[in-house]
Formats: structure tokens, C-alpha cells, sequence
């Protein structure tokens, strides 16, 4: 399965996300952010980083971005979608998902392994675990502090579009303790933690990661 990882100017783990699909099982394609094209790929991430320097604020110049206007266009139409921490504030600013991500509470960047909750299993990228599953994945960011209105809070929570919780201490002082969501149809989550990191023992404190991808290409599979 063919699996698109987009390069912003500012970004830094496109080449972590390529190496990380490659290790379980998909085959990387790298995607520029000037193209309009997708080149025909059957998911995309969107890596974490700085694009375009975090002028303004996380994610806002990229969202116009020609590559975006074919994830928006694709996303819509059922395309896969993961968005990794400064990928996961891309698809805000795109309105792929709800909500925004602000400066962590601590108002310092924050660096460590990471307890999560995965708390929904119906999205492309969450099949592989098993509801409530805890999950170990490396977090590293300084503005991954989620926030909505509170409507948009409850109706992501009651509709099951949670897709991961910290666990133990909220590491950047997110509403109810959210690291990740998903949007109504299941194919686009952004989350902050960083899967990518989280697929080889040399490089990480577990392979939890890997169910991400074992997500995507079982879905693709079947």
C-alpha cells in the first residue's frame, strides 16, 4: 500500500514517518508540499515539525499549501489521513478537524515518553488495538495543548471521536485530558505523540507505534 508523507518547509520527521511505514509493511512515497498532486497514494501523513517556521501561529501558512488542497479534496472523499503533532495542528487550521492547539499550560516544550489511552478503535489508523488499550508513544511538543468550545467537546465525546488520552499527568493542559481525535467518518485523526518514533527498539521505549500503520494497511487489505 502506497502511503504519502508530506515535506513542509520547517518539517523534521518526514523522514521518520517514510522509514516507519517502510518497517511495517507499506510502501513510502515522499509528497512536496508545493505539488498539487497526490500521485495516486492510497493514505497521507502529515509529519510533525515546524512548517513554514510556525509563522503566525502552528500550521496556519501550511494549510494553504497547493498539496493540501487535494488532502482536503481527498480526506472528503474518504482518503486516510494522520496527522502527527504538527501535523495534527495542519488539520485544524484545514477545518479536517475541530478545534485548535495552543501553548502548553507549562509554557515550556515538552519531551518524554507518554502513557496514552486509546479510547476509540472505529478510525482507519486505531483498528489494529484494542479499545482501552495502553499505549506508550514519545511526545515532544510546545504548543500541544488541545482546546474547543465546550459543544465541540461534547459532541466529540459523545460521539466516540476521542481517539487517545493521557494518561498520568497531562503533559501540556489539554481539555479532558485529549491527545488525539478523529473526525466523523473515521479516516482523519491527528493526534500530538509521535507514532513514527515508536516502530524500531532502537529508537524507541516500545513498538506500540507500529499498530498505527498495522491499522492502516489491514483496513487497506480488506
Amino acid at each position: 500500500m502506497r502511503v504519502g508523507v508530506v515535506t513542509f518547509p520547517g518539517t523534521l520527521d518526514d523522514t521518520d514517518a517514510l522509514r516507519a511505514v517502510r518497517l511495517c509493511g507499506g510502501q513510502p512515497v515522499p509528497l512536496w508540499h508545493a505539488s498539487d498532486s497526490l500521485h495516486g497514494v492510497d493514505a497521507v501523513v502529515l509529519p510533525g515539525g515546524f512548517s513554514y517556521g510556525d509563522y503566525l501561529r502552528c500550521g496556519a501558512i501550511a494549510r494553504f499549501a497547493p498539496v493540501m488542497g487535494e488532502v482536503v479534496r481527498q480526506a472528503g472523499a474518504g482518503l486516510p489521513v494522520l496527522g502527527i503533532c504538527n501535523g495534527f495542528q495542519v488539520l485544524c487550521e484545514a477545518h479536517l478537524l475541530p478545534g485548535a492547539l495552543i501553548r502548553n499550560d507549562r509554557r515550556t516544550f515538552v519531551c518524554r515518553d507518554q502513557r496514552l489511552r486509546v479510547e476509540t478503535v472505529d478510525t482507519a489508523w486505531t483498528g489494529a488495538f484494542a479499545p482501552g488499550e495502553e499505549i506508550v508513544i514519545a511526545l515532544k511538543n510546545g504548543e500541544g495543548n488541545y482546546q474547543a468550545d465546550a459543544a465541540t467537546v461534547k459532541q466529540l465525546e459523545d460521539a466516540g471521536r476521542v481517539a487517545f488520552r493521557y494518561l498520568d499527568v497531562n503533559p501540556n493542559g489539554s481539555v479532558n485530558d485529549i491527545a488525539g481525535v478523529a473526525n466523523a467518518a473515521g479516516n482523519v485523526v491527528g493526534l500530538m505523540p509521535h507514532p513514527e518514533h515508536n516502530v524500531d527498539p532502537l529508537t524507541g521505549a516500545s513498538l506500540d507505534g507500529r499498530k498505527f500503520f498495522a491499522s492502516l494497511l489491514g483496513q487497506l487489505v480488506g
